[in-house]
């Protein structure tokens, strides 16, 4: 009864048309229609070989172009990369090098298998089967061997993705078990087989043999492109992208018109209802944003026609929506929402964090402008770009607005005073799609290029508790949990219901220019009663005050006996730390409690005070206010205990790393206030 309840909430809070279309899915699995459509009899090479000669896709740099954009610095570091492939070795997610594999743990079944729960991949994180298989590692062999003609990258691509097509026959294994997967694959295969064309070791029957394989992908993408309609998030847009590569790449294949028929009907439609006006995206992810832009930058890259004016309106308004979340100092970003590594098309020299790249990019292609200067940020739009021009029409059209100019409609809700060397964003959601984390009224701030308060990230989606994707919910948020509830009702690793709906009440300036106010409000505590109201001041001096009210959501009578229980949750970076003025570590007083931490940064000292104003000590629940603060799972001060998944900071997928998570609970009647005040020194 309970699951029945929780799909019939489901459905109607993602809508008919998205839960009928997941219907679909689920009936052409049951019914084995899929596995009808993508038999694993290798059909697709009864075409003649004509069928699958390739065309070039992308205008290719110039070795001297190329290496202009690099200065001495990125070209040591590209040949160093890619030396490193040659030897064997990649690099997952933005992380160390590993062993490249592959070869998938066997034996393979049929893409359909893996669906129905036969996920046979010995214990592991499909991501980590996925993630190599999607050949981000042939971007940097195909730039290095662009920039030094070096034969040894063109054979090592050669000899890994034979091994690939040996090992994974099409439609059978975990690597075909993903449409999305598939088409990021495509896309790779397509930009390696052009720039190795020149190569001694691309010979005939090479040629073919990849271009086959990249009709074998194509087909693969379309029986099931209901799934990704279903999802409506970067799953369709990448399908999308890689049928319309498929049909440009294999101009003589028979579906080849319909490739390009069906990839750019559905990238368009995807781009017009996955990106509001304001350039919000509808994944509510940095990482994903990043993923959308970088997809809508291939396509403008290959396509021959003009994009409609809806999709670049909304790409104009996504571009400015992450340039305005861009820390300046460091090319960083908040580490908002899910992250899963994802980088798809690795085409420049700066790190997998580095956001500025994409960003010049989709700037010099959406807005006409050229934000950062010198050329660390150039390679990317090297490569892609359409002739070396914007996209036909795009000089005529209007571009929206920047978010700051009007703070109440647009996001994100930046606070940002000239001549101060910090920055926070509030998070304040209207959500039309499913939330991918609990975060309402989470408070990112930065200091100097540091990242001060901060994003725990994502870490693992498909692993045993309790890392089975336990970085999503409010508790490890910077923002308030009550009564140890969520924001919202968990149904799933990867679904939220009930969805916390925030607005934003007011944000002033000072006339004279000193300080800066944002006022916002979540309702997801509604049904115990309660709305959340946070007001984030940045004051004169620099200093950060952050005032969190807990108040009647309801008849002020029907709530004034009851008590609830706050946690206000801030993580910072491991540094060293200390309790001010200890051994007298805590103090209260009739006025109000407070504690002070103070954090030593490589920049400079950060002070935290953290103060429940007029707490009432004689209330009946024993042990509050309380401070706890934990690392890497373990309380390091305080009483009681914490989840294991607090004190952690994911910075990519697959990798988490020890932050302080410092926590201070109160109980009292409504309304209940808290008060932090984050300074530098």
């Amino acid at each position: 009864m309970a699951s029945l309840l929780l799909a019939l909430k489901a459905l109607r809070e993602l809508g008919s048309r998205q839960g009928g279309l997941y219907g679909l899915y689920k009936i052409g699995l049951l019914t084995g229609h899929y596995r009808r459509l993508t038999p694993d009899d290798k059909h697709w090479t009864g075409f003649s070989a004509a069928s699958f000669e390739f065309h070039p896709v992308i205008s290719m740099p110039g070795r001297d172009n190329l290496a202009s954009s690099l200065d001495s610095r990125g070209r040591d570091q590209l040949v160093a990369e890619a030396d490193e492939i040659v030897s064997g070795a990649v690099r997952l997610f933005g992380g160390p090098p590993v062993s490249l594999e592959l070869v998938p743990p066997g034996p393979l079944l049929h893409w359909t298998e893996y669906e129905h729960g036969r996920r046979e991949t010995d214990g592991r994180d499909v991501k980590f089967i996925w993630e190599p298989a999607r050949f981000g590692w042939a971007f940097t062999l195909g730039r290095a061997y662009t920039l030094a003609g070096d034969e040894r990258y063109a054979s090592a691509f050669w000899a890994y993705t034979e091994a690939f097509l040996e090992a994974n026959p099409p439609y059978m294994g975990p690597n075909w078990t993903s449409a999305q997967e598939v088409a990021l694959r495509l896309i790779a295969l397509t930009f390696a087989l052009q720039v190795m064309a020149g190569s001694p070791g691309c010979t005939l029957e090479r040629k073919d043999r990849l271009s086959k394989a990249i009709a074998a992908h194509a087909g693969r993408i379309p029986p099931t492109l209901v799934y990704a309609r279903a999802q409506n998030n970067n799953h369709l847009l990448s399908e999308a992208a890689g049928l319309f590569t498929a049909g440009l790449a294999l101009p003589a294949h028979p579906s080849a018109q319909r490739w390009t028929s069906l990839g750019w009907r559905w990238f368009h439609q995807g781009l017009q209802s996955q990106i509001a006006l304001d350039g919000t995206y509808m994944q509510h992810s940095t990482n994903y944003h990043r993923l959308m832009l970088q997809l809508a930058l291939w396509m403008v890259t290959i396509s021959r026609d003009s994009f409609p004016l809806a999709s670049q309106e909304r790409l104009a308004a996504a571009t400015r929506w992450l340039l305005a979340l861009l820390d300046p100092e460091s090319g960083r970003a908040p580490n908002l929402g899910p992250n899963d590594g994802a980088y798809i098309l690795p085409l420049s020299a700066c790190p997998f964090y580095d956001y500025r790249p994409v960003l010049q990019a989709a700037a010099t292609a959406f807005l006409d402008e050229r934000p950062f200067a010198g050329n660390a940020c150039d390679e990317m739009s090297l490569w892609l770009r359409r002739n070396g021009k914007l996209v036909k029409g795009m000089k005529g059209s209007t571009p929206l607005p920047p978010p700051s100019k009007h703070p109440l409609q647009n996001a994100p809700h930046i606070l940002r005073l000239a001549g101060h060397d910090s920055w926070a964003y509030l998070r304040a959601a209207r959500f039309t799609g499913r939330p991918g984390h609990a975060d309402q009224l989470h408070l990112d701030l930065w200091w100097r290029g540091m990242n001060v308060a901060q994003d725990a990230g994502t870490y693992l989606y498909n692993a045993q508790p309790p890392w089975d994707n336990p970085l999503v919910g409010a508790a490890v948020h910077n923002t308030l949990t009550v009564n140890e509830r969520d924001q919202m009702t968990r149904a799933g690793s990867f679904l939220y219901l009930d969805w916390a709906q925030a607005r934003v009440l007011s944000h002033e300036h000072a006339t004279d220019g000193t300080s800066e106010r944002l006022v916002a409000q979540h309702d997801g505590y509604k049904r115990l009663g309660a709305f959340h109201r946070r007001a984030v001041t940045i004051q004169a001096g620099g200093s950060w005050l952050v005032e969190d009210v807990l108040q009647p959501a309801g008849p002020w009578h029907a709530l004034s006996n009851k008590h609830f229980t706050v946690c206000l949750h801030w993580l910072s970076p491991d540094w060293p730390w200390e309790i001010e003025n200890a051994p007298v570590e805590l103090s209260s007083t009739k006025g109000g409690w407070h504690a002070v931490i103070r954090l030593q940064s490589p920049q400079g000292w950060v002070r935290l005070k953290l103060t429940v104003p007029g707490q009432d000590t004689s209330l009946p629940a024993k042990g509050f206010p309380r401070l706890q603060i934990a690392r890497a799972g373990e309380l390091v001060y305080g009483d009681g205990t914490v989840p294991p998944s607090l004190g952690w900071s994911s910075p990519t997928y697959g990798d988490k790393i020890p932050a302080l998570s410092m926590r201070l609970s109160a109980s009292g009647s409504l309304p209940l206030s808290l008060e932090s005040e984050w300074s530098f020194f």
